[in-house]
């Protein structure tokens, strides 16, 4: 499977996931939300980069969701529900929201 941005072949795994987490952009980004119907906005990549980040930076561990809305209300300064987080990415943001970031398919329920 691959997903075609800008000219350029990007390889899928069976579930939609980019093979390579570092072939990811904005442009990437958007064509797989685009695919689920998703217009990305600034919260949107707020979450994106944050799941990016924490993959990255903890040694390719993904957080679960609970994670996700603790980190999210520290970098809006703003207690943030599992509510809005699902008004962003109703697939999940643990799933969905990983999946459109780049990273790799999950198959448990969420990370550390």
């Amino acid at each position: 499977m691959a997903l075609e941005v800008n000219g350029k072949s990007i390889e899928l795994d069976d579930n939609g996931n980019l093979i390579d987490y570092t072939e990811w952009n904005e442009d990437v980004a958007k064509a797989l939300a685009s695919e689920d119907g998703i217009e990305l906005t600034e919260k949107h990549f707020d979450v994106l980069n944050y799941l990016r980040t924490e993959y990255i930076d903890n040694n390719g561990e993904q957080p679960m969701e609970r994670v996700i809305n603790k980190g999210m209300s520290d970098i809006w300064g703003a207690k943030v529900t599992s509510k809005e987080l699902y008004e962003l990415f109703p697939g999940a943001p643990s799933k969905q929201g990983n999946r459109i970031a780049g990273l790799p398919y999950i198959a448990r329920k969420g990370g550390y």
